[in-house]
């Protein structure tokens, strides 16, 4: 299976070799077990300004700058986007929520998980549309020393955000390397095709409640049903990877 993905992977972006020195995480749903606060943030805040959503819409949109779910939940529900009032009110009414509810708990598996790619010598960076500060804080201490707060790619970074390739095509630029030298951890949809529109090898992980076949069809090259199961089986991948290159 492994095999398979990387070589549907050369061919895809017609590359000869896949050599990776870093991997781009994606922040909520892979390293944080967050996404659960993030949806019900925006599923009451959506509700307060009667605008037409149900909780399986933030999953899919996740990856999103928080302007443009905005945006989107106003086009749907009164055919235009939002005044720059409108944004910013609901945004800061949706972070708020969100800061009450997240109890800041690591998705399971994902410190094995970044533990084996600093093992393996791969920088660690995160590529992400978030814009909660009390996450970026969080970093340092449940992954101490393991990510470069200026190496991360945030909502503040980008103008365009996911699932355009902008977010992971800024993180290669900071982590200095080409797409087929890294490999991407995400848990979305949009992050997906973002990922695989910026050329890069893409692992995703179902750690929410969307079915695998919505992270198939945006292009994932390889599944697995949560962070643990990556975890297990990543030096495999990473050996896997090393003997294609032999």
């Amino acid at each position: 299976m492994i095999e398979k993905a990387i070589n549907n992977y050369l061919k895809q972006q017609n590359q000869t070799k896949l050599s990776p020195k870093a991997v781009l995480f994606d922040m909520d749903g892979v390293l944080f077990d967050s996404m659960k606060y993030h949806a019900r943030a925006w599923q009451e805040t959506s509700e307060k300004h009667h605008l037409i959503s149900t909780p399986e819409d933030f999953y899919l949109f996740e990856g999103r700058t928080g302007e443009s779910t905005v945006n989107e939940l106003y086009l749907r529900t009164f055919d235009r986007v939002a005044t720059e009032e409108e944004k910013q009110t609901m945004y800061k009414e949706k972070a708020a929520l969100f800061n009450s509810y997240n109890d800041g708990s690591v998705i399971a598996g994902a410190q094995d998980v970044v533990q084996e790619v600093i093992h393996n010598e791969l920088q660690c960076l995160v590529v992400t549309g978030s814009g909660q500060h009390s996450l970026f804080d969080r970093l340092d201490d449940a992954f101490p020393e393991c990510f470069n707060r200026e190496l991360m790619v945030t909502a503040y970074d980008v103008k365009i955000g996911k699932p355009h390739p902008e977010p992971y095509l800024m993180g290669l630029d900071k982590a200095g390397v080409a797409a087929n030298e890294a490999i991407v951890v995400e848990n979305a949809p949009m992050g997906v095709e973002s990922a695989v529109a910026a050329g890069i090898f893409t692992v995703a992980v179902n750690t929410g409640p969307l079915p695998d076949s919505v992270l198939l069809e945006a292009g994932a090259h390889l599944l697995y049903p949560d962070m643990q199961s990556l975890a297990l089986d990543l030096p495999r991948l990473l050996n896997t990877i090393k003997k294609t290159n032999s």
